[in-house]
């Protein structure tokens, strides 16, 4: 990126003008509170700062008035200054304000001055953007305005109705008034409301000034650099930044100042794992005592089933479980009895940081305890992603200001319990039951054993002290046993100024391993036997480099898109890698950072798996083999039911079983109700969709014929039986299920005993599809497969018939009802909910705290219809409703008269209802503002935890996954078929995107421009390839690159 303007405030950056106001407002203020017989003091910290600076003037006034406890009409700006309204105090502030400047003058910052002199030699342009309607008279009153090529101000935010900071409007006005894009800008400030708006408007580099010295807050809030004063940054440290400094910036997650009540968001997003085992972002030095920390950790597939009381019910719950703690180290200093932790010291500086290309998190901080005594602490960690079973821990501290004894306490904490979602605490968290413990010197291990499902973990550390990096020779160390935990205390004589390292190496096995033998003698040996910290990291990092090369997007031009693309994949990478082949495992919807969910595995993978299957085709083997291994418990669950085939529950665990809760709990009422989700069938419509896109993506006959064909064709059993032929018209119908909605239990006013709605249409045109792929593909393989599939020819006319006359219900403009009876449903007060709640995303919970239901009314969750059109390209959906008999007219005008329908009825409680919405878009001609705004949506759901504290249980890697197939299938405009199509949309501000995907075995990489396509084989074999861009083919046989203007 180039840097071409710079945008700056004007108040404590170009002028001096804080105590200006400050004045102008106290006299307003003081004369304000007179009239009303109050206190008329007025200060600068108490009053000013939180009330009215860096505010829109009229907002000030209102902020300021109603935090004394009054309240006024709010006026109009044209209002007579000292009206009693908030205008027309804020205009006779005004009056104040330029009486004090035409008599006083107003100091300017040199510093700032010489910075503009040097970006005028350099023929950057320059403007101003400032929430002050003084702005344009401060300037001219001396003699600056002139050399800005454009100025914002309060004026001009009030004439175009711009929003103030922390949105981005002012600071884009000025940007598009230079003729620039913000990637393009610098945003100056000294505010954090305004270093929030760079952040928010994604400028190429956010610079943040604190007269105060207190540069945390700043960085905390957006700022990319943050200095003192403009002396101490130059024009060179500019171009450097957007040379070189905003690419590295791009593979960092950073957090600034520490901040309780964000941790545990923190510590899910900066999770380390590789496949096999995950361990949430906490400070090692804390425990899950409270809702502040949360050091979880979570074994792939380690589940455990528990009976809980509830309400006088027994219920059982299978929990994916939070395994004995590795990672706690925390230190004392000299006699004190208790180890520091930060909830008993002042955190002086602090930074949290996922370094996502070498997927290793680290911390600094700067304590001082309750005697003075400050420590620097640094701490690196990561899941070694080539020796899965292994978790390493560098944990430096520096005494700064004492000479005293340190004792470091490292080791396992086999008490732990699942306390990470607040909703379940009623329930039975108790899973672990310590076996064995003991410790020898730098050695501790712990033998835990889940309670009910009997799985054996083995935990050893291994413990090395340096000092100032040569290995310390301890002559006191000692082992604490607790009941649940074991310890070694490492005690040493510390100097201030010397760095003290412990390095923790940790090998985590248990009883599932697939790839082990014996996990306690494994445990044990590969912990004494590891390697240094910085030998094994090395080999850590150059295999995370591979993945990267074969999983990571490039994209210039858009700064926040380019980290959280980078995140979403690191995250997906670390819940599911290579080594899954090794061991039985679904892929959980919450990922390996969490209890969300309870680490189940439920539909979410029909979103997950395009990540994989583009990249690791292996990942989503493995996958699908562990459905594939519970095939026999669906067909028994089929049977339960009364149905043949294999009917897979809604929710799974380490077993084949429905784990679906029978009751539910509502955090907004407080109450338990009924949970008739498990009637969501379609999670096995998504599983045999999945076999038939990893064969379309890998041609890989052999898994289909030993794997893939019995599970595909087993489902379409099911769904054949569970169809019902009515003869009153002439039509099969499925009954008693629920679409993807979730919101629709039941129909109103039903008993739970008869839950469940009728002729869901996306559930039916789905299966019609399924079924006529069935019966395409008998068609299609050995003779060998067919004779073992061994379909009669009754049921084949079964499965056709069903595929030609399943009902789907629609009216005559077209739109396809949700299910039967859909439309005869009450339309809900979105105002009025709206108006009452703010966030009703969760409207089942609403409706359910007021007693009433989502059943009632015309409102969904998430996409339901519109899934059709996620899974299916809109062609698809005509070709199959037209077998079916429906006249359904242009298959994008259909889409649309759907899309238009149900956008209006549907609440989006879920992430994964913004992948659907923006993904469908793609074949509307909608402005790219409207695409670009869903798929927002996607992108910052997790990384800003916008579904209000759902992330900080578990990731969500539906969105994360589907945001990303967005990226190649939307805007790179990819469609894979037995060529592949490339149709591109970028956003008028990407420059250029580049990505590599593997299809039927050859792996190509793609780098599309604003104008043009190029096409490179990522390696040397020869490929007859064809690709359609356009309305032509090429084919790139003999070729090393194909280029394409388009």
């Amino acid at each position: 990126m180039q840097v071409k303007g710079v945008i700056f405030d004007l108040d404590g950056v170009i002028t001096q003008t804080a105590n200006v106001h400050f004045i102008a407002w106290k006299r307003t203020f003081e004369e304000f509170l007179k009239s009303k017989g109050a206190d008329p003091k007025f200060t600068y910290e108490d009053d000013y700062v939180p009330y009215v600076d860096g505010k829109p003037r009229y907002k000030g006034v209102q902020s300021f008035i109603e935090s004394r406890g009054f309240k006024l009409p709010f006026g109009d700006p044209s209002d007579k200054a000292g009206k009693m309204t908030y205008c027309g105090i804020g205009n006779n502030k005004n009056i104040a304000f330029r009486d004090v400047i035409k008599h006083e003058g107003v100091d300017l910052y040199d510093s700032t001055l010489a910075f503009i002199k040097e970006l005028e030699k350099q023929n950057i342009q320059i403007g101003v953007a400032s929430s002050s309607k003084n702005c344009r008279f401060i300037l001219e009153s001396v003699n600056l305005a002139e050399r800005f090529e454009t100025i914002v101000d309060g004026e001009v935010s009030q004439k175009l109705q711009l929003k103030g900071k922390p949105e981005a409007d002012i600071f884009e006005k000025a940007a598009a008034d230079m003729g620039l894009q913000p990637k393009e800008c610098v945003v100056v400030e000294d505010a954090i409301s305004g270093v929030q708006a760079g952040r928010n408007g994604n400028f190429g580099l956010v610079l943040g000034i604190t007269r105060t010295g207190d540069k945390q807050a700043l960085l905390a809030n957006g700022a990319d650099i943050v200095v003192n004063d403009m002396e101490e940054i130059s024009f060179e440290n500019v171009l450097q930044w957007f040379k070189n400094d905003v690419y590295e910036d791009n593979w960092h997650l950073t957090y600034h100042g520490y901040n309780p009540e964000e941790e545990m968001l923190r510590e899910a997003l900066t999770t380390t794992g590789n496949g096999y085992f995950g361990s949430r972002g906490a400070f090692e030095s804390e425990r899950a005592d409270d809702d502040t920390h949360y050091p979880g950790t979570y074994v792939a597939g380690v589940f455990n089933k528990t009976p809980s009381k509830v309400h006088d019910k027994t219920i059982f719950n299978n929990d994916f479980v939070n395994i004995p703690n590795w990672l706690l180290v925390q230190f004392k200093i000299g006699e004190d009895k208790k180890p520091l932790t930060l909830a008993n010291c002042e955190v002086l500086d602090y930074e949290h940081r996922l370094n996502m290309r070498d997927a290793i998190m680290t911390r600094y901080m700067v304590v001082r305890d309750k005697k003075g005594r400050e420590t620097e602490i640094n701490v690196e960690r990561f899941a070694n992603i080539q020796l899965p079973h292994h978790g390493h821990i560098k944990y430096e501290i520096t005494p700064l200001n004492y000479n005293e004894k340190i004792t470091i306490i490292s080791g396992i904490d086999g008490s732990i319990i699942n306390y990470g979602v607040p909703r379940y605490r009623q329930l039975n968290s108790k899973h672990l039951d310590v076996i064995d413990k003991h410790a020898e010197k730098g050695t501790v291990y712990l033998h835990a054993r889940t309670n009910a499902s009997k799985v054996d973990i083995h935990t050893t550390i291994r413990n090395q002290l340096f000092e100032d990096e040569k290995q310390y020779q301890l002559h006191t160390s000692k082992v604490q046993e607790k009941d649940e935990e074991i310890y070694e205390h490492l005690k040493f004589n510390a100097e201030k100024g010397k760095t003290y390292k412990l390095e923790k190496t940790a090998a985590i096995y248990t009883s599932r391993d697939m790839d082990v033998a014996d996990p306690q003698q494994s445990s044990r040996m590969n912990a004494e036997n590891a390697a240094d910290f910085e030998t094994l990291f090395i080999s850590h990092r150059d295999y995370w480099h591979g993945m990267w090369e074969k999983t990571g997007i490039e994209i210039e031009g858009d700064r926040f898109t380019q980290k959280v693309a980078r995140l979403h994949t690191y995250h997906l990478l670390v819940t599911g890698s290579p080594h899954n082949q090794n061991f039985d495992a679904g892929i959980p919807a919450r990922g390996l950072h969490g209890e969300a969910y309870r680490g189940h595995i439920f539909w979410d993978e029909v979103y997950i798996l395009p990540f994989y299957v583009k990249h690791y085709p292996e990942i989503v083997n493995a996958f699908l083999k562990y459905r594939y291994r519970r095939l026999d418990d669906a067909r028994a669950y089929a049977r339960e039911h009364g149905y043949s085939g294999a009917m897979f529950p809604w929710q799974t665990a380490d077993d084949g079983k429905e784990e679906t809760q029978e009751i539910h709990y509502n955090p907004v009422s407080g109450d338990w109700g009924p949970d008739l989700s498990r009637r969501q069938r379609h999670v096995s419509i998504a599983i045999a969709y999945d076999v038939l896109e990893y064969m379309k993506y890998t041609g890989d006959d052999a898994f289909f014929e030993n794997y893939g064909s019995d599970l595909f064709y087993a489902i379409c059993r099911f769904w054949a039986s569970i169809a019902e032929y009515n003869e009153t018209d002439k039509r099969y119908h499925i009954k008693g299920v629920m679409g993807p909605d979730e919101f629709h239990e039941k129909y109103p006013g039903k008993p739970n005993e008869e839950g469940g709605i009728n002729d869901n249409a996306y559930t039916n045109v789905m299966v019609s599809w399924l079924l006529n792929r069935a019966v395409e593909l008998l068609d299609e393989m050995p003779e060998t497969l067919t004779q073992r599939i061994n379909p009669s020819k009754e049921e084949i006319k079964r499965w056709k018939a069903i595929a030609s006359k399943l009902h789907v219900p629609m009216n005559e403009s077209g739109i396809i009802e949700q299910y039967a009876g859909y439309f005869d449903l009450k339309e809900l007060d979105w105002a009025h909910y709206k108006e009452k709640y703010g966030n009703i995303r969760r409207m089942d919970r609403i409706l359910k705290s007021e007693n009433d239901s989502p059943d009632n009314y015309k409102v969904s969750k998430q996409a339901d219809v519109l899934m059709m059109f996620f899974l299916l390209q809109p062609q698809q959906v005509k070709e199959t409703l037209e077998r079916l008999g429906y006249n359904c007219g242009d298959p994008v005008d259909l889409l649309r008269k759907n899309f238009d329908y149900y956008i209006k009825r549907t609440s989006h409680g879920s992430t994964l209802s913004y992948v659907v919405h923006s993904y469908v878009l793609k074949y509307l001609n909608v402005d790219k503002k409207v695409l670009w705004k869903w798929f927002s949506n996607a992108m910052e759901s997790d990384i800003y935890d916008t579904q209000g504290g759902t992330t900080r249980e578990g990731i969500h890697a539906g969105v994360m996954a589907g945001s990303l197939d967005i990226i190649i299938k939307n805007f790179a405009g990819l469609k894979m078929n037995n060529t592949i199509e490339i149709a591109p949309n970028l956003p008028d501000h990407w420059n250029r995107i580049s990505f590599n995907v593997l299809y039927k075995g050859e792996e190509f990489n793609y780098t599309i421009t604003q104008d043009e396509i190029t096409i490179r084989p990522r390696d040397e074999r020869e490929s007859n390839f064809e690709f359609i861009i356009g309305d032509k083919t090429y084919n790139m046989e003999n070729r090393k690159e194909l280029k394409v203007k388009y």
